[in-house]
């Protein structure tokens, strides 16, 4: 993937404290915040759908109201009622 240059500002102590945990992990400052970002960004991922979830499970009821539930969207059951005759694999 290419990439892109980003300079920031940071007081003397931040960049301290970057330079020395990258170094403890053995990795560039360039790395070490990269996987900080793409660390937050994940976390940011997640709990969208968390809160997605929530509000899902909160208002089941009053969408299964409105729209009804999945079974009777879904229709008919497929000819034969979905089952197999038998002998037949």
């Amino acid at each position: 993937m290419a990439k892109t240059q980003l300079n920031v500002r940071v007081d003397e102590s931040t960049a301290e404290a970057a330079r020395r945990r990258a170094q403890q992990r053995g990795v560039s400052v360039n790395r070490y915040i990269e996987e900080l970002v793409q660390q937050d960004a994940g976390e940011a991922g997640r709990t969208f759908v968390e809160a997605a979830a929530d509000f899902m499970k909160q208002y089941e009821a009053v969408f299964a109201e409105e729209f009804g539930t999945a079974e009777r969207r879904a229709g008919p059951p497929a000819k034969g009622g979905g089952k197999r005759a038998k002998g037949k694999r």
